[in-house]
C-alpha cells in the first residue's frame, strides 16, 4: 500500500509523507510525556501539603519557578542543538528531563521543591523550539504550519489524558511509597524509557533517514535549501543572535508569543476553578468538563493550520484566531457559570490555534544559521507567561475574590497581539520555490 502510494506522489510530496509518518507520532508522544511532567504538579498539591507541609504560596512559587529556569535555559540549549544534532540533543534533553521529572518523588520540604522544579524547567528547555527547527530542516515551508499544529496538539492531548492517568496512579501504595510519589516515579520513568526510543528512531540530517529513497533525499534536500537561498537573497535576517534583540521583528514575535502563552497558561491553572462554580461536580466529573475545551481546540488548531496552507495569509489567521480568543474571553466574564464554561471553550479556539499559526512566522522571517537560538529566544520569553498568569490570577482571586479582572486583561492582550501580528513580516523566501525550478535543478 505506502509502495503503490509513493508510485503516484512525485519524489518531494512522497518524502514530506514519509517524514511525517516516521517523525510526527515520535514527536507527538514526546510532547504529551512532556507536558504531563510539566503539570502534574497541579494533581498533588493536596497530597504534597498533607505529607510534607507545602503550602500553597511555596507551591506557586515552586510552579513559576519552573519558567524561570526554562527561560534562561532555552537560547543555550538549542545553540548547542545546532552543534551537536537533533538526535542527540532532543534525546538528552528527554533523558535529564524524565530523571528530575522522576526525582521529584523524594522532595522532602519547600527548598528541595524549589530545586527540582527550577532543575526541571532547565532539563526541558529546548524542547519545544528544537522540534520547531527540526521542521525546518526537514519540511519544506508550505508544510511546517501543519505538522506544528499536530505537533502542538500534544499539549491539547495531554490535557485531556493528564487526568485519567494521573489520578489512577494516585491511588498506587507500596514499598514505603505514597500515591503523588509512585506517580512523579511512573511518568518519569516513561520519559526515560521514551529518550531511549528517540536515539534509535530519530535522524539528525535527511541524509540519514534510510526510509527516504536516495531520489527522496535529494529532491527534499534541494526544496528546503533553495528556500533557504531564496530567504537569503532577500535580506532575511542573518545577523548573530545578540544582535538580533534589537531587530523590531524580533521583539514584535517575543511580545506576540507571550501574549498567547499568557492566555493559554491561565486557562490551564484557572478553568477547573471556573467548572466548579457551575456547582455540584465530583472531582471525577471537573475533569472531564476539564477536557472538553481541550478536545475541542485539537480540531480548531488542525483546521486553521489547513485553511491557513490553502489561502495563505498567515498574519490574517492569526488576528482571527486571536479575536476568537478575546470574544470568548469578555464573554466568560458573564455571571454565568455554564455560559462562562462555554465562553472558555470558544477561546480555546482561538489561543490554541494562534500558538500553532504563530511559529511558520517568524520561521520565514529568519535565517537558518541563527534561527534555532532565536527560536529559542522567542519560546522562553514567551513561556514566562506561565509565570505572570497564574501569579497575577492568584493576587486577584486573593484580593477581590473574582478572576474577572484578569479575564478582562487577558482579553485586552488578545486585541492587541491581533493587531501587533499585522505589522510582522515574513519575507518572501518563505514561500514554497516553483516546482519546475526544482525540477530545473534535478537534471
Amino acid at each position: 500500500m505506502t509502495s503503490a502510494l509513493s508510485a503516484v506522489l512525485d519524489p518531494l510530496e512522497s518524502a514530506v509523507a514519509k517524514v511525517k509518518r516516521n517523525v510526527l507520532p515520535l514527536f507527538l508522544i514526546m510532547f504529551i510525556a512532556n507536558y504531563i511532567d510539566r503539570v502534574n504538579i497541579g494533581f498533588v498539591n493536596t497530597h504534597m501539603k498533607a505529607d510534607l507541609g507545602i503550602g500553597a504560596a511555596a507551591y506557586g512559587l515552586g510552579s513559576g519557578l519552573f519558567f524561570i529556569g526554562y527561560a534562561l535555559f532555552e537560547v543555550p540549549s538549542n545553540v548547542l542543538m545546532q552543534k551537536f544534532g537533533a538526535r542527540a540533543w532532543l534525546t538528552r534533553i528527554m533523558g535529564t528531563w524524565g530523571i528530575v521529572a522522576a526525582a521529584m518523588a523524594f522532595v522532602w520540604n519547600d527548598t528541595s521543591f524549589y530545586v527540582l522544579r527550577f532543575l526541571l524547567g532547565v532539563a526541558e528547555a529546548g524542547f519545544f523550539p528544537g522540534v520547531v527547527f527540526y521542521f525546518t530542516q526537514w519540511l519544506p515551508q508550505k508544510e511546517r504550519g501543519k505538522a506544528i499544529a499536530i505537533f502542538l496538539s500534544g499539549s491539547a492531548l495531554a490535557s485531556v489524558l493528564s487526568g485519567p492517568i494521573t489520578g489512577s496512579l494516585l491511588s498506587i501504595r507500596g514499598f514505603g511509597l505514597q500515591g503523588w510519589q509512585w506517580m512523579f516515579l511512573i511518568e518519569g520513568g516513561f520519559s526515560i524509557v521514551l529518550c531511549v526510543v528517540s536515539w534509535l528512531l530519530l535522524k539528525s540530517h535527511i541524509r540519514d533517514a534510510h526510509w527516504l529513497s536516495a531520489e527522496e533525499q535529494r529532491v527534499l534536500s534541494q526544496s528546503i535549501a533553495a528556500e533557504q537561498a531564496e530567504r537569503e537573497a532577500q535580506g532575511g535576517a542573518h545577523l548573530p543572535t545578540l544582535k538580533l534583540l534589537k531587530d523590531p521583528q524580533i521583539a514584535l514575535f517575543c511580545f506576540l508569543y507571550f501574549a498567547i502563552q499568557l492566555t493559554i497558561y491561565a486557562a490551564t491553572f484557572w478553568l477547573p476553578t471556573i467548572i466548579r462554580k457551575m456547582g455540584g461536580l465530583s472531582d471525577f466529573e471537573v475533569g472531564m468538563f476539564n477536557a472538553i475545551p481541550w478536545l475541542i481546540s485539537m480540531v480548531a488548531m488542525y483546521g486553521f493550520a489547513v485553511v491557513s496552507a490553502k489561502w495563505r495569509f498567515q498574519q490574517g489567521w492569526l488576528a482571527v484566531a486571536l479575536v476568537i480568543a478575546a470574544a470568548g474571553l469578555f464573554a466568560s466574564t458573564s455571571g454565568n457559570a455554564v455560559f462562562s464554561f462555554v465562553a472558555i471553550c470558544f477561546s480555546a479556539i482561538g489561543f490554541k490555534a494562534a500558538s500553532s499559526l504563530f511559529w511558520p512566522i517568524p520561521q520565514g522571517y529568519l535565517d537558518a544559521r541563527v534561527a534555532a537560538g532565536v527560536l529559542a529566544l522567542i519560546n522562553s520569553v514567551g513561556n514566562l507567561g506561565g509565570f505572570f498568569a497564574p501569579a497575577t490570577f492568584g493576587y486577584l482571586q486573593q484580593h477581590t475574590g473574582s478572576i474577572t479582572g484578569g479575564l478582562y486583561g487577558l482579553g485586552i492582550a488578545s486585541l492587541l497581539a491581533a493587531a501587533a501580528g499585522f505589522l510582522t513580516r515574513n519575507k518572501p523566501g518563505n514561500r514554497e520555490p516553483a516546482r519546475e525550478t526544482l525540477r530545473g535543478n534535478a537534471h
